[in-house]
């Protein structure tokens, strides 16, 4: 037998040498620095990713659906919604922009009579502190800025030109990477199984299983519910007159989405609006139909509370109203509009995530109960229950004229 001129390796396994604690550290010091500077890098491409996994989200459940009760393949499935999808987004653009628009052109008429009655005001004479200004200085002032204003905007036509074609380009972008997400998504979801080590697998699993339920509660509870909320809106104020009843209602289902101050926005817009300009059809004076708007919104509010949230929605993220507002305005610093809309359902998701850690450095119970408690069932007789202000009057008026009781005999 000749001789080989190489060595012959040796085919029999053998251990392979572990990776010491300093290695894994620096390798992890070394790979998070490397996301960091790629996070940064490219920052202008998080926020389309974000919003395709989002859209990927809220049409996977569609998908899948079609895919079980039809019988055909996952991709086709996925290629005849998003199909679905954008004919109604073509739809909804063509047939309902027109209409916003003369809505909002109505508004401005609306408003002239408004701004007539201002520029009276200003030619009056105004005194501040003895000193009298001049109101045509101010209005020339005031004029010169909003010329400058125009200028700059019509300058800029060939950018909002670029604007349009990058908008373009980064919305198809997202409809690519969604469609891709949608489609193999189930793959996706094992080989991230897969790499997670299989002592921690199941705590992975169940991670999984919470966050889904707050991000579940909150796309598909949140989308159903600001359709309703901007159907009831724009209905009730097309009754009772409110200027601009459509724009009102699509910003009342936008605003949804901003717990604990979205009803408080809506309410200092629409407010301002019902006393300035009053009624488009009912003769009553603009203050008492101010006053009509806010009672109005009163009781929806409960409505929204009592009944459409905990029908609609039926599990939702507990959060105390200060750190959903705090979440916002960080939000909004982090990542603009999309940041504030998701400003409720990261927080959740970090408390999920900060528990298990917590857990697991204190040598607890990483999953005690569940994350996200269950609402309380729908009360449809939420008007007939006395305010707490008022239970505690009552029963305070009640004590009140309850006779002294008499000392018993001895």
């Amino acid at each position: 037998m000749a001789k080989l001129p190489y060595p012959r390796h040796n085919t029999t396994p053998r251990q392979r040498p572990r990776w010491s604690s300093q290695t894994k550290w620096t390798v992890s010091m070394l790979l998070l620095a490397f996301f960091v500077y790629i996070f940064f890098r490219f920052s202008e491409v998080i926020p389309p990713l974000v919003l395709a996994v989002i859209i990927a989200y809220v049409v996977s459940p569609l998908v899948g659906w079609l895919h079980r009760r039809t019988g055909i393949g996952r991709g086709w499935a996925t290629a005849l919604v998003y199909l679905l999808f954008i004919g109604v987004l073509a739809f909804t653009l063509a047939w309902g922009v027109p209409v916003l628009v003369a809505q909002v052109s109505d508004l401005n008429v609306d408003i002239q009579p408004l701004l007539t009655q201002a520029s009276d005001w200003l030619n009056r004479p105004l005194t501040v502190l003895g000193y009298s200004l001049d109101s045509d200085t101010i209005i020339e002032q005031a004029q010169g800025a909003v010329r400058s204003v125009v200028e700059l905007v019509l300058g800029q036509g060939l950018n909002f030109a670029v604007g349009v074609i990058s908008t373009f380009a980064w919305g198809t972008f997202v409809l690519v990477i969604s469609f891709y997400l949608v489609k193999d998504g189930a793959q996706l979801r094992a080989y991230l199984e897969g790499l997670v080590p299989p002592d921690y697998r199941a705590d992975y699993i169940r991670l999984r299983s919470d966050i889904d339920a707050i991000w579940s509660a909150f796309f598909l509870g949140q989308v159903t519910l600001a359709l309703v909320v901007a159907v009831i809106i724009t209905t009730v104020a097309l009754i009772i007159g409110l200027p601009g009843a459509l724009p009102m209602g699509l910003l009342a289902g936008v605003l949804e989405f901003l717990p604990s101050i979205g009803h408080g926005i809506w309410l200092s817009i629409a407010a301002p609006l019902a006393f300035f300009l009053g009624s488009t059809w009912w003769s009553l004076p603009n203050w008492a139909f101010a006053l009509l708007v806010i009672i109005l919104h009163a009781l929806f509010d409960q409505l929204d509370t009592n009944y459409l949230i905990p029908r609609i929605i039926g599990r939702r993220v507990r959060l105390h109203p200060l750190v959903v507002i705090l979440g916002i305005v960080g939000g909004a610093l982090v990542g603009g509009v999309l940041g504030i809309a998701l400003a409720a359902p990261t927080i959740a998701s970090l408390r999920v995530l900060g528990r298990y850690i917590y857990a697991n450095l204190v040598d607890m119970d990483p999953f005690p109960e569940a994350v996200a408690e269950p609402l309380p069932p729908p009360d449809p007789r939420w008007w007939q229950r006395t305010p707490p202000v008022l239970q505690r009057l009552t029963t305070r008026l009640k004590s009140n004229r309850r006779p002294p009781r008499r000392a018993r005999p001895h």
